[in-house]
């Protein structure tokens, strides 16, 4: 069976355009190095093997095989064991937040950044405030999409995309979108979004993530706040 066309993706809007700023959670917002997410990821694999009755190596197959195919190990979880969520989503994110450090200076350039701030996150809304008070970033946002929201429909899924820009009412041409997994933001510049990839290449990889050598990464960073800081001085610049 021939697969369905699609029409290509729109070409990126320049920068100084863009009205409405989506940026994914953990590993975006803050360095990957910080390694937050190795909590989370033991987590998950302890809440498997106590859920499943299996040992450690066998949770963490099944954790790292659920990501693969169903965009998040909780989705796979669902749906191939009817798991309810909200006692993985609790379990996995009782994590200590203190290796984040403060971000003064993206609270700073995200204060002189023109135009709407929206989290969007396969976490809880809950974990996204406790990562944002710990940044100093609590104030600096409209809204956070989590998986809630999104009936937990996982990024990739371009369903959780359209439920996004439907709830919040937001223009996908006049949007960009950051985010540390590349896949993820395939659904983005499809919907027409410009797109960036955060990401640090010497860093330990917990997505499995292919790269950047893919036409949907618009652009790519591995330092978010002096990229946006340059943006912010190019539209002060660009102001007669």
């Amino acid at each position: 069976m021939t697969a369905p066309h699609r029409p290509p993706a729109p070409p990126p809007l320049r920068l100084d355009q863009v009205e409405c700023w989506i940026f994914d959670l953990d590993n975006t917002l803050y360095p990957a190095s910080c390694n937050l997410f190795a909590q989370i990821d033991i987590r998950m694999r302890q809440f498997i093997a106590q859920t499943l009755k299996v040992d450690l190596d066998q949770a963490f197959t099944l954790q790292k095989r659920y990501y693969r195919d169903y965009g998040t190990t909780l989705r796979g979880l669902m749906l191939a064991h009817g798991l309810e969520p909200d006692a993985f989503l609790t379990f996995v994110h009782d994590i200590d937040y203190h290796a984040l450090p403060p971000s003064p200076d993206l609270a700073r350039i995200l204060s002189d950044l023109p135009g709407r701030k929206l989290i969007f996150t396969n976490g809880t809304e809950k974990h996204a405030e406790n990562v944002l008070a710990r940044l100093g970033l609590s104030h600096h946002f409209d809204a956070i999409f989590d998986i809630r929201a999104a009936q937990y429909v996982p990024k990739p899924n371009a369903e959780s995309y359209h439920r996004l820009t439907s709830r919040h009412a937001v223009d996908a041409a006049r949007s960009a979108m950051f985010e540390d997994i590349a896949r993820n933001l395939i659904p983005a510049a499809e919907a027409g979004m410009t797109t960036v990839w955060v990401h640090e290449p010497h860093h330990a990889d917990w997505s499995g993530d292919p790269g950047a050598h893919l036409p949907h990464v618009h652009h790519i960073t591995d330092n978010l706040t002096r990229w946006l800081a340059e943006i912010v001085d190019a539209r002060r610049s660009a102001v007669p």
